[in-house]
């Protein structure tokens, strides 16, 4: 049983002696609980930024409130010595900066866990015996480390030493990350962090609780990682991608790709217009498309609503566009800072009329560059939009990993080859084939009925929302709108045949089939993991058009389990279990689903399982 202590101590000054006995872990997870204006996301992040440069592995979680005026808030960092997927069910670590922090979030300790909390603000039920309580006068300490000039400020920093010396973490790495951080802020604000910092570094917890920490040694290799999260790895996805026009509209958790790409893509000859509402975003990145250009524009769920009409444009013109989603809860503003993935419907059918286009998902941080390059190339070769649903956990959270190949960075160049009169922009039998304005179309020869050679000018295509023939001039045709609507259908189908099979995560028949797309990817593949069942995963990348071969992979299972953050809805099915029951009808397809915009625990998919197979 864990013991309860409180402790009322001024700091000793700071030395190199390690608290009493020392324990090597091979993981924790630490939650930080208080208002968003303490901080506590910049000591997250650095806590996140040093274990990628020391070889441990990380995934982040945070909460933040929507209002402008702030309110209550979380960052919880999850660091490994091993393979790391999820930010973790329990935290073994819940520092409380104030009394709603700590009613709140006490419950997210496992037993015996450490509660760490600041005794000038927070009144424990010691007679709690499940956790162990520590109580030290944080604000108060603080204040009189700095000087008291800046009241309380300071004290996430603060509690950032108290954990590097708890930990046993790389101090000059970290100190390193401090002032690349502040080094751009005045110099008053860099000694201050550093007063506070050296404050609580020097406070021994350690000896407090007995033990003090520390991280076996990771095996990935520090010096070619990176430590970043979602948003910002597909911002740099779509610059490698050879995307250099675009527009867009702030929105919560889009706006960061937004800023981004008006600071980035200047330096590489581009531009990315802010428009005024979400209707000129994305007319105008169409009209970066029309010019020849594979155009980017993006928001989150309630601004993809307003695009809606422009992309059935994109979608008849067949225009190579890219259109990011960071899905949000919904609907209307919804939860604007919490996870959801309820817009899978709306991406895939969202305009009127049949508008096939591709609808894409990255799996984790790493993958928002992949998808990014994934997007272009569809967008390019099938000159179709293309959506990618990526959500706020993904847009958010850290992780570190291996920094990307860089060979396969596209320079993109404006094709102004002339074209002869025979080139159809909508072949019937093959790829659609756009001229940007400007190329010049030759003139050619003909012979007239009285064997007269005379002169034949170019025909020059047209691009229209209305049907159209193969030169793109408006046809209201039946037959042609037939055959328009079938060539439309038919290039996506021939994407689906060319996608690679689907990778099985665990064995190829079983009990369990667990399918999942989006941030689902790291709980689902953890909870295979720890099931202790026949349970095996697929994951879902390209979700529309599917690729093929998923009929034959469920058979293979007794159930089939779809775990996705959106409603069962009226008939007990979230979206993609819809999508997947409406195109293979196997009974065996159920489904999990949430909408508390929270991600999923490993232990509700575990308990999930037993559920289906009872």
């Amino acid at each position: 049983m864990s013991t309860t202590s409180t402790v009322d101590k001024k700091p000793s000054p700071a030395d190199d002696s390690a608290p009493s006995q020392p324990e090597d872990i091979d993981n924790a997870v630490i939650r930080l609980a208080g208002n968003s204006q303490d901080g506590i996301q910049t000591i997250g992040g650095f806590l996140a930024r040093l274990a990628g440069r020391s070889a441990q592995e990380v995934m982040t979680y945070m909460t933040i409130p929507s209002t402008i005026s702030g309110g209550a808030s979380i960052f919880q960092v999850r660091i490994g010595s091993g393979e790391v997927l999820s930010p973790g069910d329990e935290a073994d670590f819940l520092v409380a900066f104030y009394q709603e922090s700590y009613q709140s979030h006490l419950s997210s300790l496992r037993d015996g866990g450490v509660c760490l909390y600041d005794s000038d603000h927070v009144e424990p039920d010691l007679s709690d015996k499940r956790v162990t309580f520590v109580g030290l006068p944080i604000t108060s300490t603080t204040v009189e480390a700095i000087g008291g000039s800046a009241r309380d400020r300071g004290k996430n920093i603060f509690v950032l030493g108290l954990l590097t010396r708890l930990f046993e973490l790389d101090r000059d790495k970290l100190v390193h990350i401090i002032e690349n951080q502040f080094k751009k802020k005045h110099e008053s604000v860099l000694r201050n962090a550093m007063l506070a910092f050296d404050a609580g570094y020097a406070y021994e917890l350690g000896d407090v609780l007995g033990r003090s920490y520390g991280f076996e040694p990771g095996e990935a290799k520090a010096d070619n990682r990176i430590t970043t999260d979602g948003n910002t790895m597909m911002t740099y996805g779509l610059l490698a991608a050879g995307v250099r026009y675009g527009a867009g509209y702030p929105i919560t958790p889009w706006s960061s790709i937004m800023e981004t790409l008006r600071s980035e893509l200047p330096k590489y000859g581009g531009l990315f217009v802010q428009s005024e509402d979400e209707l000129a975003a994305v007319s105008t990145a169409i009209g970066f498309a029309y010019s020849g250009h594979l155009a980017i524009t993006g928001s989150s769920g309630p601004g993809l609503s307003l695009k809606m009409e422009a992309l059935g444009y994109a979608s008849m013109a067949e225009l190579p566009l890219i259109v990011i989603n960071v899905q949000r809860g919904g609907p209307s503003t919804g939860l604007p800072t919490s996870v959801e993935q309820s817009d899978l419907m709306q991406a895939i059918y969202g305009s009127h009329g049949d508008t096939p286009r591709v609808v894409l998902a990255p799996k984790n941080v790493e993958d928002c560059y992949h998808i990014a390059l994934e997007a272009a190339r569809i967008a390019r070769e099938y000159s179709t939009p293309v959506i990618i649903l990526s959500d706020q956990s993904l847009s958010t959270r850290i992780e570190a990993f291996p920094e990307p190949d860089l060979s396969n960075v596209v320079e993109p160049e404006l094709d102004l080859t002339p074209r002869t009169e025979e080139h159809k922009p909508y072949p019937l039998d093959g790829q659609t084939r756009h001229v940007p304005p400007g190329t010049r179309m030759v003139d050619s020869q003909a012979e007239n009925k009285k064997g007269e050679m005379v002169h034949v000018a170019g025909k020059y295509p047209i691009i229209t929302g209305l049907e159209h023939d193969e030169w793109g001039h408006p046809s209201s045709n039946p037959e042609m709108h037939q055959k328009m609507t079938d060539r439309r259908r038919d290039k996506l189908k021939r994407l689906a045949a060319s996608l690679d099979p689907l990778e099985i995560h665990g064995e190829e028949t079983g009990e369990v089939l667990l399918v999942g797309w989006g941030s689902t990817w790291g709980p689902i593949h953890e909870a295979v993991r720890a099931s202790g069942r026949k349970v095996s995963a697929i994951h879902l990348r390209h979700i529309h058009p599917m690729p093929n071969g998923i009929d034959t992979i469920m058979d293979g299972f007794d159930k089939v389990l779809v775990i996705e953050m959106n409603d069962q809805g009226l008939y007990g099915y979230g979206q993609l279990a819809t999508l997947l029951r409406g195109r293979y009808a196997n009974p065996a397809i159920e489904s999990l689903t949430k909408t508390d915009g929270l991600g999923f625990k490993i232990r509700e998919i575990l308990a999930a399982i037993e559920k289906s197979l009872s």
